[in-house]
């Protein structure tokens, strides 16, 4: 028996299988095809595969496909893969918000709900006037208004973005001057920008005057500051805006910092969906001269800091060469 297993592992079944029965050399050669030295039964056995490419034979089935997950298997995945979307989207892309009073009225109804760009802020974009914008309250602006207390469920929905939250205090105005410009009104109107009237017939409430006649801050003329915007409602004898604010730190001017967005969609009711377009008057010409005049004082001390620098640098260089060339 020794000396088959030599064979089995050489593949050498030369004088081993002289005077032994044929049946007990079958495992010598059997052995010898596994191992891979015998070209001959090698042969044979690579023309027994030939069949079925996989190395089954013509009577092997093939073999069962892989049984789908059930939908109770993957419904938790999908969940999952929806909330991390919602979530990204509330973050950098859009968000739902609620309009909680009459301020805005009738471009925004009270319970309105409207879908905010939280984009292109992230590209260094700035609110412009005309727009209607959701921001952080500046300072206190929200002082005594009644807060709500949300059961889990809209927690949950405000927490991934599809409510919006009761314990954010947000505010939603519409810009009417941005950062150089010098908003004005007296008497009942026109409100002007930078000297030029509004005409603001196609968003201020119907029976509303552009300006208010009461000595509170409805007669004013201020000059907005960089980073800042000066914003008001819509529903102009219910709005307590930037003309009401002015004697908070920042002076009724909100922070380009604390603006939220952008609102484009009116979302709910369906009956009321529509977008939130810039009214034609703020496209009007002239409307910043005032601003491109601001702008070039600010460039202007740089310009004559250059002038100022060049001439001594200039001058400097020839008198180090003429010191070297003594």
């Amino acid at each position: 028996m020794g000396d088959v297993a030599v064979g089995a592992r050489s593949g050498h079944d030369g004088e081993e299988h002289r005077g032994r029965p044929a049946e007990t050399a079958v495992p010598a050669a059997d052995s010898a095809v596994t191992s891979g030295n015998d070209s001959g039964a090698a042969e044979d056995g690579m023309a027994g595969e030939q069949p079925g490419t996989d190395g089954r034979g013509p009577g092997d089935s093939a073999p069962a496909p892989k049984k789908p997950r059930s939908f109770w298997k993957e419904l938790p995945i999908l969940i999952g893969i929806a909330l991390v979307l919602a979530l990204l989207i509330k973050t950098f892309l859009v968000q739902a918000f609620s309009i909680p009073s009459d301020s805005m009225q009738n471009t925004l109804q009270q319970g309105d709900r409207v879908l905010v760009d939280k984009l292109t802020p992230w590209f260094g974009s700035e609110p412009e006037r005309g727009e209607v914008v959701v921001f952080h309250d500046p300072d206190n602006w929200l002082a005594g208004e009644p807060t709500t207390d949300p059961n889990a469920v809209q927690t949950f929905l405000s927490w991934i973005g599809l409510m919006p939250s009761a314990e954010e205090k947000d505010l939603i105005k519409r810009v009417i001057g941005v950062g150089g410009d010098t908003v004005s009104c007296s008497g009942s109107g026109p409100l002007t920008v930078n000297g030029k009237a509004l005409n603001e017939a196609s968003y201020v409430y119907a029976g509303n005057t552009p300006c208010s006649n009461d000595d509170q801050g409805g007669q004013f003329t201020v000059k907005v500051p960089k980073g800042y915007i000066w914003v008001m409602g819509d529903h102009r004898q219910n709005s307590r805006d930037s003309r009401y604010n002015q004697s908070d730190s920042h002076k009724g001017m909100v922070p380009v910092d604390d603006v939220v967005g952008r609102a484009v969609v009116k979302a709910w009711p369906i009956n009321r969906w529509g977008t939130l377009p810039v009214p034609d008057t703020f496209d009007q010409s002239g409307l910043n001269a005032q601003s491109a005049a601001s702008t070039a004082l600010t460039v202007a001390p740089n310009g004559i800091a250059l002038v100022t620098v060049v001439p001594v640098a200039l001058w400097r260089r020839r008198s180090i060469k003429a010191a070297e060339t003594r």
